[in-house]
């Protein structure tokens, strides 16, 4: 092999493998799914830039495509660098890397061998690495899948709640394991692992032998994914919240995430199914429907009381979660410790104690600075409530945003409305919904960030002392 064979050898791997980082990144972000990378990305442009021009420019230039490579190297270099979820090397992106760099190895060897034309040496090795890859995960999650199982039926008297729903998933959740931990051994899946993949990996390795009661969340982008859930945990007490217009563009219909959400109650072992009053009002002898219930609400940026009818008598609860919106994720909670045998008394101390899920709805005091971090929520109701409370402080009050995610343009003009009657200052990040604000936001002072990077300083040059600061969810820059 001559110098000018090792040379197109060694960049023909080196540029597979970059343009493999590339398309590994956005399988994770988009669930492992090259359908929903392909026809679902929110910045399908991307695609050309990072993946098929230099794909193309490659093989034109031929003999020069190392200066292909020269120049796309810093390109994702700098696209990777700007990105704020970046690629996490999880054990299934290092065995695709790792298949990647042997498969575009000895393809080359036999191209550069026998004289072959090298005509597929970039795309060979990705389709082949996908396809391998793909079949190695799947026999590794039948594997995986079957040992949760078995832990399961391991620990005949735990109790599972399965928790889903288009708004407040995590919060309910938190709010269930905070209140049953009272009196419980309880165990919940972190963060905001909601997937059937996410679950078997939090049973396996995750879930402590020792734990009374197991709460789940349950989350979906295709009809059939709640059900997988169910099938894997086949929880005795299963929650519906509320159900809207979330991931309408997987969906399409309104019904169609109703249908999928109900999924959840095909359980073998459901004793209790709490359903919110928006997802169906069909009857079930095992089915409680929630949702109207509280009364004499009084949300402020210093706490929330409530009524709510439990055990035939009107009982008040106080807590320094914010919100009037997370009443109702409360009141679940509330009716399966109910369920669970916890008394009114148990119940109204736990409730004083809940803390603030954190990123929604977060209060923090900070430099003079009110500061109420609602990142992580991406519903209409949770944003509108976050606006209200913002209008009971006397001071500015500014609003960072990217405006509703997966949703429609109806319900972002319903916010920019809000927005307009309240707000002295509007950060809007992102370019997805930026045409929008742009043309409807009618706020004193409005600013268009295209790159998030930028966001703390241009809040540290418009804002002071005094002002209230509202972030309303927080979409990562691919979206």
């Amino acid at each position: 092999m001559d110098n000018m064979q090792l040379i197109a050898f060694a960049t023909n791997i080196i540029f597979v493998l970059a343009l493999g980082w590339y398309l590994i990144t956005n399988l994770q972000w988009y669930d492992y799914r090259i359908e929903r990378v392909v026809l679902r990305h929110h910045k399908s442009w991307w695609h050309a830039v990072y993946f098929i021009v230099p794909f193309i420019l490659y093989y034109v230039l031929g003999a020069y495509g190392v200066f292909v490579l020269l120049a796309y190297l810093p390109l994702l270099a700098f696209w990777h660098i700007k990105l704020d979820k970046k690629l996490v090397l999880t054990w299934r992106v290092k065995r695709f890397l790792i298949l990647l760099f042997t498969i575009s190895f000895f393809l080359n060897v036999i191209f550069t061998l026998t004289d072959l034309s090298g005509t597929y040496s970039v795309f060979a090795p990705l389709v082949l690495t996908y396809a391998l890859s793909w079949a190695t995960e799947k026999f590794l999650f039948e594997a995986y899948k079957r040992e949760a199982k078995k832990k399961i039926a391991s620990m005949p008297n735990l109790t599972i709640i399965c928790v889903t729903g288009s708004y407040g998933k995590t919060s309910m959740k938190n709010f269930i394991a905070q209140i049953l931990s009272t009196k419980f051994n309880v165990y919940a899946t972190p963060r905001s692992v909601n997937t059937l993949g996410g679950i078997i990996r939090d049973v396996n390795e995750s879930l402590p032998a020792n734990t009374q009661v197991y709460i789940c969340e349950a989350g979906a982008r295709e009809i059939g994914d709640i059900y997988a859930i169910t099938q894997l945990l086949n929880p005795q007490i299963v929650v519906v919240g509320k159900v809207g217009p979330q991931h309408l563009e997987y969906f399409k219909t309104l019904e169609r995430i109703q249908q999928t959400k109900l999924e959840i109650i095909h359980s073998n072992r459901l004793k209790r199914a709490f359903i919110h009053t928006s997802v169906t009002d069909v009857p079930h002898e095992k089915v409680t429907f929630f949702g109207d219930d509280i009364v004499n609400l009084d949300a402020t940026l210093e706490g929330t009381d409530f009524d709510l009818m439990l055990h035939n008598e009107l009982q008040h609860f106080h807590t320094q979660v914010l919100g009037g919106f997370q009443t109702m994720n409360i009141n679940a909670a509330l009716l399966i410790a109910d369920e669970m045998g916890m008394s009114s008394d148990e119940m109204t101390r736990a409730v004083h104690s809940l803390k603030s899920v954190e990123h929604r709805l977060q209060r923090i005091d900070a430099g003079g600075k009110i500061i109420l971090d609602d990142g992580y929520n991406g519903n209409i109701d949770g944003m509108l409530e976050g606006i209200r409370l913002c209008s009971l402080h006397k001071g500015r009050k500014v609003i960072v945003t990217p405006g509703l995610v997966e949703s429609t343009e109806a319900l972002n003009s319903e916010l920019i409305e809000a927005i307009n009657g309240v707000f002295d200052i509007a950060i809007i990040t992102g370019a997805l919904n930026a045409v929008q604000f742009e043309k409807e936001l009618r706020v004193a002072e409005v600013i268009m960030l295209s790159d998030k990077a930028q966001m703390v300083k241009r809040l540290g040059e418009v804002t002071r002392a005094g002002d209230i600061i509202l972030f309303a969810n927080d979409a990562p820059n691919f979206i």
